[in-house]
């Protein structure tokens, strides 16, 4: 690998341990020049090869995991949900879309799988993501979906709630 800072094509590694609960190799790294020494990170992380994904007009598109992240990120845009816990979901859905069956994969079952994970993480990230997925025409399409979450909460969702005295 080349030094980041002099160019350098010879560098070793000092350390390498595991990042992303351990989805990743992190290494940190020492270019071999005498005149540089400078140190860095480097990060090793799996490349799947995903199967093409159809969308509902019949085309069909490589999967993007970009477009994946982005909208994880739109839907929990000033939400109180961290990097990480997006990163964790579009792994889980990146593992969920290699274990299809198929050889292809339709672009509303990456949607269902969002969803899925959405609603763990934020029932308001979930609800916009749903309002444009779903394409509500209606306030009545908001308040079944609301009522949905608030009729069946997830099993974080119901480790967090507290229990009333005498239930």
């Amino acid at each position: 690998m080349h030094c980041p800072y002099c160019g350098h094509d010879d560098t070793r590694v000092v350390d390498s341990r595991l990042a992303n609960e351990g989805d990743q190799i992190r290494r940190r790294r020492e270019c071999a020049s005498e005149s540089c020494k400078e140190r860095f990170s480097t990060f090793e992380y799996a490349v799947f090869n995903m199967p093409p994904v159809i969308k509902s007009g019949g085309e069909k598109q490589a999967f993007n995991v970009h477009k994946l992240r982005a909208g994880l990120m739109r839907a929990t845009q000033k939400r109180p949900v961290d990097a990480k816990s997006i990163d964790r979901a579009v792994l889980v859905i990146q593992k969920r879309v290699l274990n299809t069956e198929s050889n292809d994969v339709t672009s509303s079952l990456i949607g269902e799988y969002v969803m899925e994970e959405l609603r763990k993480m934020d029932d308001v990230a979930y609800i916009r993501f749903a309002s444009v997925y779903r394409d509500f025409n209606d306030i009545g399409e908001f308040i079944d979906a609301i009522e949905g979450l608030e009729n069946s909460p997830t099993p974080e969702l119901k480790k967090r709630q507290h229990k009333l005295p005498g239930s």
